[in-house]
């Protein structure tokens, strides 16, 4: 999948995937395949729920742990899309091979 990538030097993380761009907060980001295959892994889960339900499940799923977590980054790491996402970051093939919806299953293969 090739997106477009966009350096947003005051991006509050080190990368976000806004349909159907890549933002990345610096440069040399752009070389960093880890960040990219995790960023175009968030595309992917935009284009499976038609993108905008993807921002609200995103933000309801956000709320909900951080009510059950009560900590910012405990929450974000548990969302659905960032458990798919992080998992599987680093398996550069993971988006030809792997399975459409795969942050449905995502708990299921861990153990």
């Amino acid at each position: 999948m090739k997106a477009p990538i966009l350096i947003v030097k005051n991006l509050p993380a080190e990368g976000m995937a806004i349909f159907p761009f890549i933002l990345l907060k610096k440069e040399s980001y752009k070389s960093d395949k880890q960040i990219v295959n995790h960023e175009k892994i968030h595309l992917r889960q935009q284009l499976e729920l038609l993108v905008f339900p993807f921002y609200l499940l995103y933000l309801i799923n956000y709320l909900i742990n951080l009510l059950r977590y009560k900590k910012h980054d405990l929450a974000y790491r548990k969302i659905i899309f960032e458990k798919e996402a992080y998992r599987y970051e680093n398996d550069l093939n993971y988006l030809k091979n792997g399975n459409w919806f795969g942050w449905l299953l995502t708990d299921k293969k861990q153990n």
